[in-house]
């Protein structure tokens, strides 16, 4: 069965940075691609970044690019976003997902974990 946990979420002020830590269980990890989305309360499901199985390509929202950075861990089970100069704007839910390919959209992820909740004081 496969298991998706996140954690690292937290309450920061305008400006600080948070490292979310996303561990996958139950699957071959390396060839799928990982995502980030986030869902702040009352709006629909946004995509922040992600990452080809192969590590090969990074895609970033326009509004994290720059702040954000995706990557695997260290050991293959593991997919880490690293957050700097976070803002009001960034306070949501973040969910990692796992599946086949790339993607911006959240459909082609087969595998989600239950979110990790970011909240960033002015």
């Amino acid at each position: 069965q496969v298991q998706l946990g996140e954690s690292g979420g937290g309450l920061v002020q305008t400006g600080g940075s948070l490292r979310l830590s996303c561990a996958v269980s139950g699957v071959t990890f390396r060839p799928y691609a990982m995502a980030w989305f986030r869902q702040a309360s009352g709006k629909d499901y946004e995509f922040v970044a992600a990452i080809a199985g192969d590590n090969s390509t990074a895609r970033y929202a326009a509004s994290v690019k720059g702040r954000f950075t995706i990557s695997r861990g260290d050991t293959a089970n593991t997919m880490s976003l690293q957050m700097l100069s976070l803002e009001p704007e960034d306070t949501a839910i973040y969910y990692c997902a796992a599946g086949p390919i790339l993607s911006e959209y959240y459909t082609p992820y087969d595998y989600w974990g239950q979110g990790t909740q970011v909240v960033v004081s002015s």
